[in-house]
């Protein structure tokens, strides 16, 4: 199973309700925050609805761990 490592990299003022809250909703809380989730149809749709204020990076399942072991 592959991972998705994703970054909050541009401001959403300005942006419709439903961008914003799709950024709260994938747990992104400041700018340049990022989190790992798996790889998911769901996710990728939320991704893909915000992706020009977004960085996306797919992990291995080594690699996700590894950046889950660095943020705890």
């Amino acid at each position: 199973m592959s991972y998705l490592k994703i970054t909050w990299k541009k401001s959403y003022i300005g942006r419709t309700q439903k961008q914003r809250r799709i950024i709260r909703s994938l747990g992104l809380r400041r700018l340049n925050h990022s989190v790992v989730h798996r790889n998911s149809p769901t996710i990728q749709g939320m991704v893909q609805k915000t992706i020009h204020l977004l960085e996306v990076v797919e992990l291995s399942e080594e690699q996700a761990a590894l950046e889950a072991g660095e943020t705890r």
